[in-house]
């Protein structure tokens, strides 16, 4: 069983809702990245997604999009990125990470050499946001072979045909994109989530993940209550580019994870 597998089983037998956070490699430092995991994971995160930075992240909002264009300026690259991943592994052998980025850098690196380097490192996950299934064939293969899970996405303008052919080529989970827009944005309609999450999970039993637009503990909960889980990003992103040093930075990433764990855990199961 791979990690994501075994965390979504444990999750499910606690009776409880993932918790997904992001941030970017290598940003505002590169120093800070692995003890900033350490904290989030700390704070109760369930899964890590870390972002690996690309120059032209065009479904990412000011936040990510800026946290990127720090990383890159420290020099960082997709087998940094692995590296990192390899340091967090030397301490937590069973938290599941989730790589998130853009097809070219995987394509520079090389599709075999990235997937027989991610799966060394201890990578479980990966998302590429340009990516469509009809072309993701070799990557899947080769991930696979690696024990490592090709995530899709799902947005709200998905047709129930689309959706299937997704889900079909999907595992690990499900990442359903909560609105029409980019990261950060703020104009989440739950109900409308709610509906499309509840299509989804009547078509598979892989985790439905909803990400997009949730940034605090209100939002968390109300999509928590209907999904399998929700991903955090934008706004643990702005905390890190607002950190004075590293011991801070961390401090504050486990506070607010610790803040989003706690209203997750308190929904009420609407079933």
């Amino acid at each position: 069983m791979t990690r994501l597998a075994s965390r979504f089983a444990e999750i499910a037998g606690d009776g409880r809702k993932a918790l997904v956070t992001f941030i970017t490699a290598g940003d505002p430092e590169l120093a800070t990245t692995v003890s900033a995991l350490h904290a989030i994971v700390a704070g109760g995160a369930d899964i890590l997604e870390l972002g690996v930075p690309f120059s032209d992240p065009e479904a990412e909002g000011p936040a990510i999009q800026a946290s990127s264009e720090r990383a890159l300026r420290n020099g960082m690259t997709l087998a940094t990125a692995l590296q990192m991943v390899r340091e967090f592994r030397a301490e937590d052998a069973t938290t599941p990470i989730v790589l998130m980025g853009y097809l070219n850098s995987v394509l520079a690196m090389g599709v075999e050499t990235f997937a027989q380097a991610a799966g060394e490192a201890g990578v479980d996950g990966l998302i590429m946001v340009n990516l469509p299934p009809e072309e993701a064939d070799l990557l899947k293969t080769a991930l696979a072979a690696n024990g490592i899970d090709l995530v899709f996405l799902v947005a709200p303008t998905t047709t129930p045909e689309r959706a299937q052919l997704i889900i079909d080529n999907s595992a690990g989970f499900i990442y359903y994109v909560s609105l029409k827009g980019i990261t950060g944005a703020d104009h989440l309609d739950t109900s409308s989530v709610v509906a499309k999450v509840h299509d989804l999970k009547a078509r598979t039993d892989i985790p439905i993940m909803v990400g997009f637009g949730i940034k605090d503990a209100a939002t968390a909960k109300a999509v928590a209550a209907h999904a399998d889980g929700v991903v955090v990003g934008s706004v643990l992103v702005n905390a890190m580019a607002q950190g004075k040093d590293v011991a801070t930075t961390c401090s504050t990433l486990k506070a607010m994870v610790a803040e989003l764990r706690a209203a997750i855990d308190s929904h009420q199961d609407p079933s």
